[in-house]
C-alpha cells in the first residue's frame, strides 16, 4: 500500500514537470492546455486532500500551472483573461503557500503578515503571568488554572467576563504532538467600536503522567464589522520550558519552527468547539453552548487585505440538483444521504464561508463523522460515512460528462 502511495506522489510530481516542460518555448494551444492543467490540478488537490503526504507533489503541480502562466503571459492575454478569469484567480491564490517566505498562505510574507497583525494575535498580559502558565501546563492543576481565571473575572465587568472551558478534541492534536487532544479554551471579549478584537487563546494542556510538556498556545481574533463580516487573524505560540521553572512565550515562526497555512483549516475564520463526548463537565456545558453562539454571531468570514477568498469559488455540496441526479442517480435524492447534502446552505460566502479547496480534510470529516454537521440532521454511522465520500466525490471529480464542482468552475461552465 506504502509503495503505492508513494508511486501515486510520484506520477503527480512528474505530470506537473510535464505541464510545464510541454508548455515551455513554444506557442500555447490554450484551451488544450486548460483542460490538461486543470485535470492534473484537481487531480493533486483531492490526493493532497486525502492525504498530506500528497502535498509537496500538489504544490508542484501548482508551481508548474503557475509557471506556465508567467512565461506565456496568459494574464496579459485579453481573449484568455474573458475565458478563464476563474482559473487564473484560483491560480493566484492557492499559489501563495508555494512561494518563498509565505508559509501561511498568505498574500504578504510570513515577516509582514505577523508584523502587521501583532495588535490582533498578542497574548493578553494576564495570560502570561509565571503562576497561570505553571498551573495551565500540566492536566493535574487544570483545575487550579481554572480558579486563577476565576479569581480575574472578579475585578471584571459583566460585558468583560472571560469565557473559559477545558475539553478534548475529537481528532486533532497540537502542531507539536499529534496525539495530544486536551485543550482549555479562553474567549477574551473585545470591543468594535475601539477596534479590539475578540480573542479565542487556546492552551495544549500535557496529559497527566506525560513527561513531554505541550508547548503549543494559539490566538485566533474576530473583530467584526456593522456590515456583516468580521475579519480573522492567527497566530501559533510554543512555550518554552526553562531550568529554572520560568515559562517563556514566543512565536512558532519566530522560533524557526514554521507554519502552516491558516485557511486550509480555518475556512470560517474562527472555529466552533464540538468537544470530544464526555470531555466537558457539566458544569462547563453551558459556556460551550455560549462560545458557539458567540462564534454564529460574528457574521461572515473574511481575511483582511491578506486574503481573498472570493476567488476560490463554490465549495463542498453546491453542486445543482440536475448534476447530482447524473452523478448518484435519480431516486439518490429520496435517501438519507442525498438529503443530508446541504452543506453549502449555512457554508458559502455570505454565510459561514464556502468548504473548498484548499481545506482541511480532518476538519471536515471530523465534522460530518462525528455527528455535528450537517447541524441538526440524524444519521447512522454508514451513512455519515457515505455522506462523506460522496461529497468530497462531486467536488474533485474530474470526470468530463459530468465535472465535479471545482473542475466545473475552474473551467467556466459552471456559472
Amino acid at each position: 500500500m506504502r509503495f503505492c502511495l508513494c508511486l501515486m506522489f510520484l506520477c503527480l510530481a512528474l505530470i506537473g514537470e510535464t505541464l510545464h516542460a510541454s508548455t515551455s518555448g513554444r506557442k500555447l494551444n490554450a484551451d488544450q492546455w486548460i483542460r490538461s492543467s486543470v485535470d492534473s490540478f484537481v487531480r493533486a488537490a483531492r490526493a493532497a486532500y486525502e492525504n498530506d503526504d500528497a502535498i509537496p507533489s500538489y504544490k508542484k503541480v501548482v508551481k508548474s500551472i503557475r509557471r506556465t502562466i508567467e512565461q506565456q503571459r496568459l494574464n496579459e492575454d485579453a481573449n484568455f483573461r474573458t475565458r478563464y478569469q476563474a482559473f487564473l484567480d484560483y491560480i493566484e491564490v492557492v499559489s501563495l503557500e508555494t512561494l518563498p517566505d509565505h508559509e501561511l498562505g498568505f498574500a504578504v510574507p510570513d515577516k509582514e503578515y505577523f508584523a502587521e497583525t501583532r495588535q490582533y494575535v498578542e497574548v493578553p498580559d494576564f495570560l502570561q503571568s509565571q503562576p497561570f502558565l505553571r498551573l495551565v501546563s500540566r492536566a493535574e492543576t487544570l483545575e487550579k488554572a481554572k480558579d486563577f481565571l476565576r479569581q480575574l473575572n472578579i475585578n471584571r465587568s459583566p460585558s468583560d467576563q472571560l469565557l473559559f472551558f477545558s475539553y478534548r478534541s475529537q481528532h486533532l492534536g497540537t502542531p507539536d504532538n499529534d496525539d495530544s487532544r486536551l485543550r482549555l479554551l479562553i474567549v477574551v471579549p473585545g470591543n468594535v467600536q475601539s477596534g479590539v478584537p475578540e480573542k479565542w487563546v487556546q492552551f495544549g494542556v500535557t496529559d497527566k503522567g506525560k513527561r513531554t510538556r505541550i508547548r503549543n498556545l494559539s490566538v485566533v481574533s474576530a473583530l467584526p464589522s456593522a456590515d456583516g463580516v468580521f475579519n480573522s487573524y492567527f497566530k501559533d505560540y510554543f512555550r518554552s520550558f526553562r531550568r529554572d521553572g520560568a515559562i517563556t512565550i514566543k512565536g512558532r515562526w519566530e522560533l524557526g519552527y514554521g507554519d502552516d497555512s491558516c485557511v486550509r483549516c480555518h475556512k470560517s475564520g474562527v472555529l466552533p468547539i464540538f468537544p470530544e463526548g464526555g470531555s466537558v463537565s457539566p458544569d462547563e456545558q453551558p459556556t460551550v453552548a455560549a462560545v458557539n453562539q458567540r462564534f454564529r454571531s460574528y457574521g461572515s468570514p473574511r481575511f483582511d487585505r491578506f486574503y481573498d477568498e472570493s476567488k476560490l469559488g463554490p465549495g463542498l455540496s453546491s453542486a445543482t440538483w440536475n448534476l447530482r441526479k447524473k452523478r448518484f442517480g435519480e431516486e439518490f435524492g429520496k435517501t438519507a444521504v442525498g438529503d443530508a447534502m446541504k452543506c453549502s446552505v449555512c457554508h458559502q460566502r455570505q454565510n459561514l464561508g464556502a468548504l473548498n479547496w484548499p481545506m482541511n480534510s480532518v476538519i471536515v470529516s471530523s465534522y460530518i463523522k462525528g455527528g455535528q454537521m450537517p447541524f441538526g440532521w440524524k444519521l447512522q454511522e454508514s451513512d455519515r460515512e457515505e455522506l462523506n465520500n460522496k461529497l468530497v466525490d462531486e467536488y474533485f471529480s474530474i470526470d468530463d460528462a459530468n465535472p465535479g464542482i471545482l473542475k466545473a468552475w475552474l473551467l467556466g461552465t459552471r456559472r
